[in-house]
C-alpha cells in the first residue's frame, strides 16, 4: 500500500495535496468545478471544521461533514498544521488498512481460517483507491472489523464504541450495525440492544440533527453532487448505463457483473438459505445486509467504477466473514479473485 502510494506521489510530482483532494477549484468556492474526488472534502473539513466556513468548500456539504471523524482526527494528531494535514491523510490511512487488514485476519483465524485470506480485504481495489485518495473508507471499515471481533470475544460493548465511531466515519456501515442489533435481539440480549443502539444511533440521530440546522437538510441520502436516488428494480442502475451507450454498458458490465453483480446474488442466496435453515447468526445476518444492499445501488454510484468498488468494501468484508463462518473453502478461495480489481490501479485518478 505504501508503495502505491509512492508510485501515485511521483505521478503527481511529490503534490501530496494534490493527492488528498484532486480539483483544486472547490478551494476557491466555486461549485461551478466538478474536477477533484471525494477526498479533497476531507482535506477542507480537517482545515477548518466549523460548519460555516467549510460549506462553500463542500459539495453537498450535510452529505460530506456526516463523515466526521476522519478530518478530526487527522486535525488532532498534526494539531490544525495546514502543511501536516495532506501528508496525515494519507499516512492515517496506511495505517489504518494495515491494522483493519490485520484484525480481518483475526476475524478468519477465530474460525479457523488462513489469516492470508485477509489480503484480499488488504488489497481490495476499493481500499487501495480509498488510501491513495484520502478517502474516510479504511478507518471506517477497520473500525467495523474490530467491533465484528470485540463481539467474537464476549466485548459487546467495546463491539458498540467501534460501530459508533464507525458510523461518524462513514454511513454506510450502519448495515453491519443493523444487523448486529437484529442479531442481539434474536438472542433476546436486550441490555446489548440498548447498548448499541445507544452508543451508535443515539449519538449519530442527534448529530444528523445539528447537520440539519447547520445545513439545512440530513446527511443521510444516496450520495453527493449529482448523486441519483437509490433503485427499486434490482441492478437497474447497472442498466441505465445502456440508455446513454451501449458501449459503455457492455465494458462495465464485462467488469463489474463478474466482481459485483453475481458475487452479490451469490450473497443473497447464500443468506437467504442459512435464513431459512434458521442459521440466525452474525456472519449470516452481515452477509444477507450488504448483499441485499448491492442491488438497489443508485446509478450514479454504477456509471462510476471507483464509486461502485468503494461501496462494496462491506460486501468484501462480509464475504470473508461468512466463508471463514461456514468453513467453505470454496467461498474464500473464489474471494481470492477479487485481487484482480488491483488491474483497475493501473488507471490512475487524475
Amino acid at each position: 500500500m505504501a508503495g502505491y502510494v509512492a508510485v501515485a506521489l511521483a505521478q503527481n510530482r511529490g503534490d501530496v495535496v494534490e493527492m488528498a483532494r484532486l480539483g483544486i477549484r472547490w478551494e476557491a468556492g466555486d461549485r461551478t468545478a466538478l474536477e477533484g474526488y471525494d477526498g479533497q472534502y476531507n482535506y477542507f473539513i480537517a482545515l477548518d471544521p466549523n460548519p460555516a466556513s467549510v460549506a462553500p468548500h463542500l459539495d453537498v456539504p450535510a452529505y460530506r461533514y456526516q463523515r466526521i471523524l476522519y478530518p478530526l482526527l487527522v486535525r488532532a494528531l498534526t494539531l490544525g498544521q495546514p502543511s501536516l494535514i495532506p501528508w496525515a491523510l494519507i499516512i492515517l490511512n496506511i495505517i489504518a488498512q494495515a491494522i483493519g487488514a490485520d484484525l480481518v485476519g483475526s476475524l478468519l483465524a477465530g474460525d479457523g481460517a488462513s489469516r492470508w485470506y485477509a489480503l484480499v480485504y488488504g488489497l481490495w481495489a476499493g481500499l487501495t483507491y480509498a488510501v491513495r485518495l484520502a478517502m474516510t473508507e479504511p478507518l471506517a471499515y477497520a473500525l467495523v472489523a474490530g467491533a465484528l471481533l470485540a463481539s467474537r470475544r464476549g466485548h459487546e460493548t467495546w463491539a458498540a464504541v467501534f460501530y459508533g465511531l464507525a458510523l461518524f466515519t462513514k454511513e454506510t456501515t450502519i448495515l453491519f450495525i443493523t444487523a448486529h442489533l437484529l442479531w442481539l435481539a434474536v438472542r433476546q440480549s436486550w441490555p446489548g440492544v440498548l447498548r448499541l443502539g445507544a452508543l451508535t444511533f443515539l449519538p449519530f440521530g442527534v448529530f444528523q440533527l445539528l447537520i440539519r440546522q447547520w445545513f439545512g437538510r440530513f446527511g443521510l441520502g444516496s450520495g453527493g453532487y449529482l448523486a441519483t436516488p437509490f433503485e427499486v428494480i434490482p441492478y437497474m442502475g447497472l442498466w441505465r448505463i445502456g440508455a446513454v451507450s451501449l458501449a459503455a454498458l457492455a465494458l462495465f458490465a464485462i467488469i463489474f457483473i463478474p466482481m459485483v453483480v453475481l458475487p452479490s446474488l451469490w450473497g443473497v442466496f447464500a443468506s437467504l438459505r442459512r435464513l431459512w435453515a434458521r442459521d440466525l447468526s452474525l456472519p449470516v445476518l452481515v452477509l444477507a445486509a450488504n448483499a441485499a444492499f448491492i442491488p438497489f445501488t443508485p446509478h450514479s454510484t454504477f456509471r462510476e467504477p471507483l464509486g461502485l468498488v468503494r461501496l462494496i468494501v462491506g460486501f468484501v468484508l462480509a464475504t470473508l466473514y461468512f466463508g471463514a463462518y461456514v468453513r467453505s473453502k470454496r467461498v474464500l478461495n473464489y474471494s481470492v479473485f477479487w485481487l484482480t480489481s488491483l488491474a483497475l490501479l493501473f488507471n490512475d485518478p487524475r
